[in-house]
């Protein structure tokens, strides 16, 4: 994600949260690195931003801070997809665990998280508003713990 990409995806942020961060936020972003990923979600075919995605990722441990795909690009694959490319560049990172927040209401984005390989590991009360809603906070494990004998 460059500067010059802002606009499209605060765009995309307000169609897809009822409390969108603003166009301030992306840039804290971008210019919060190296700690800050922040990746735009690009159509191949004419180059249009459809979404974007933005994790940290500090010592062993990573947080997908914000992901999000046009309306017209979800139920198709794109996120799965994107997300998957994510976490291997999280395990490159060197983390061992990746976490996220999610809305217990967000029942498509809570199905992904769960084939993924993502378990529940806390409830924050109160976490949204607009509406008012408590955070399912997600871990995935990124090391194998199986032990070859």
């Amino acid at each position: 994600m460059r500067e010059e990409d802002v606009d499209e995806v605060v765009e995309i942020e307000k169609l897809s949260f009822s409390t969108p961060w603003s166009r301030f936020a992306f840039l804290s972003e971008i210019y919060n690195q190296p700690i800050s990923s922040p990746f735009i979600i690009e159509d191949s075919r004419d180059n249009r931003i459809i979404g974007y995605v933005i994790y940290w990722v500090i010592g062993d441990e990573a947080h997908i801070n914000n992901i999000a795909l046009h309306p017209e690009y979800r139920g198709k694959g794109i996120g799965e997809f994107v997300l998957r490319k994510i976490i291997e560049l999280i395990k490159k990172a060197g983390a061992k665990s990746v976490s996220l927040e999610v809305r217990p209401s967000n029942i498509p984005a809570r199905k992904l998280y769960r084939k993924l390989g993502f378990q529940l590991k806390a409830i924050r009360k109160d976490y949204y508003i607009n509406p008012k809603e408590d955070a399912l906070i997600l871990v995935k494990n990124l090391i194998n713990n199986l032990k070859k004998t």
